[in-house]
C-alpha cells in the first residue's frame, strides 16, 4: 500500500472529502439530523480548524522549513515550538476540525463516514510516512518529541 503514501495533497483530500460529504448529504436526506444551533457550532469548528491549521503553517514559515506535505524529506528543521507543543500535526488537525464543522453544518449521518475515512487515510498514508522521514532526518530529537507530544491532540 506504499503506493498511496504521500500522493494526495492533504488540502486536496480535504476538498474531495468535503465534496463527498455534500453529495452524500444531498443523496441521503433521510439520514438528516436537524438541530437549532448546528450552524453556529459548525462555524465555530470551521473557524477553530482554520486557526489551528494556520498556526501550524505560520510556525513552519517562521522556522523557514517547507510546508509541502508531499516532500517531507526536504524539511530543514524539526518544528517543536508554538502549536507544535500540543499537536504533532496541527495542519491536519485543523483540516479535520473544519471537516467536522461541515459534518455539523450538513447534519447528516453519512458525512461522519467521510470524516472518519479522511482521518484514517491521513494517519496511514500521510502522517506515518512523514514520521518515518522525520525519524531518519532528525533521529533522536524526533523520537524525543514524538514521545512528548500527541499525534493529533
Amino acid at each position: 500500500m506504499r503506493i498511496l503514501e504521500l500522493k494526495i495533497p492533504p488540502v486536496a483530500l480535504a476538498l474531495i472529502t468535503a465534496g463527498m460529504m455534500w453529495l452524500s448529504a444531498s443523496a441521503l436526506p433521510f439520514l438528516d439530523i436537524r438541530w437549532e444551533q448546528n450552524s453556529t457550532v459548525a462555524i465555530i469548528f470551521f473557524v477553530v480548524g482554520g486557526m489551528v491549521a494556520g498556526a501550524g503553517v505560520l510556525t513552519f514559515r517562521r522556522a523557514d522549513t517547507t510546508v509541502n506535505p508531499m516532500s517531507p524529506d526536504s524539511a530543514s528543521a524539526l518544528v517543536v515550538q508554538g502549536i507544535y507543543l500540543f499537536s504533532r500535526n496541527p495542519m491536519y488537525l485543523g483540516l479535520a476540525l473544519a471537516l467536522l464543522g461541515l459534518c455539523i453544518y450538513l447534519s447528516n449521518l453519512s458525512t461522519v463516514l467521510f470524516l472518519a475515512a479522511f482521518i484514517l487515510y491521513m494517519n496511514r498514508f500521510q502522517i506515518r510516512p512523514e514520521e518515518r522521514v522525520l525519524e531518519k532526518l532528525f533521529a533522536k530529537e524526533f523520537r524525543s518529541y514524538k514521545n512528548q507530544v500527541r499525534r493529533w491532540l
